[in-house]
């Protein structure tokens, strides 16, 4: 198992840059297909009917403006690395969550950036409504986040769910490739009646299969936030990756995340992929 094609999302926040030389290494860790996708939310409020037409005009401009100056960046750093035979630019200049939905649900993993509660061109919605609704793994790339690499030291957040079931399938590849790997059963009295019921022998010999050695642990919160646990125990093991489970619905655009999920979004200080 591999990821054959990747997905970078392109913004207009200043740490993109950061974000696109990861998914550039990862696509060459595995030999993957990257397409960069250009794509944000309204860049400007709305006004009143009297200035509507030049107002569409203007965030016309912009967003053409933006587009390019996202590609000339994406296509630099391909050329740095010799990659432009295996990338390729992808650009909206109306609704860029539905293209990046669309591109990403036919790749094999996303990057993305951490949702950031100060962007008005990609509010936290955009990320969160992502993982929601593409059916595949994203990646997101903390707003502090400043090397091009991640996955040497793992830690896996396993409560046995559906959704950590389906994030270890997903981050196999990066599994795989890592120096060290930590299994961690957070909360298990959440998923099983018995707090000790053993959540962990399952997942173990799985990894092994796959040529994975883990460590297992648990971590009991009794009752306390999940998602402080994962950030704190990543930062203890000097992880640089962490796999988790993303918990939530969405509705209109609105998305009602799990707990853990959320304390995660806003206080990850490595990558973290999630699925749901």
């Amino acid at each position: 198992m591999t990821y054959k094609t990747i997905v970078v999302h392109m913004d207009l926040g200043k740490q993109r840059r950061h974000r696109l030389a990861l998914a550039f290494a990862l696509a060459e860790r595995w030999g993957a297909h990257l397409i960069g996708v250009f794509g944000v939310d309204e860049l400007t409020p709305p006004a009143g009917p009297e200035g509507r037409q030049s107002l569409i005009a203007h965030v016309a401009k912009l967003r053409r403006e933006a587009a390019e100056a996202a590609e000339e960046e994406f296509s630099a750093e391909a050329r740095k690395r010799q990659y432009t035979a295996r990338s390729e630019w992808r650009a909206s200049l109306d609704d860029g969550f539905a293209v990046l939905k669309s591109h990403a649900m036919c790749a094999d993993l996303a990057v993305v950036g951490q949702p950031d509660p100060e962007s008005e061109a990609a509010p936290p919605w955009f990320a969160h409504e992502l993982v929601m609704s593409i059916g595949r793994p994203v990646l997101y790339v903390p707003l502090a986040w400043r090397f091009d690499d991640c996955g040497t030291r793992t830690l896996v957040a396993w409560n046995a769910s559906r959704e950590a079931a389906r994030a270890v399938r997903d981050a196999v590849p990066f599994l795989q490739a890592a120096k060290g790997t930590e299994v961690v059963t957070f909360d298990a009295a959440g998923v099983f009646r018995e707090a000790d019921a053993p959540t962990e022998t399952n997942v173990g010999p799985y990894l092994v299969r796959h040529g994975i050695e883990a460590a297992l642990a648990r971590q009991p919160t009794n009752g306390g936030d999940v998602g402080a646990a994962i950030v704190s125990r990543a930062a203890a093991n000097r992880a640089d990756l962490v796999v988790m489970g993303a918990y939530g619905h969405s509705r209109l655009r609105e998305v009602v995340l799990g707990g853990a999920t959320r304390t995660v979004f806003e206080s990850m200080t490595v990558p973290t992929l999630m699925s749901h």
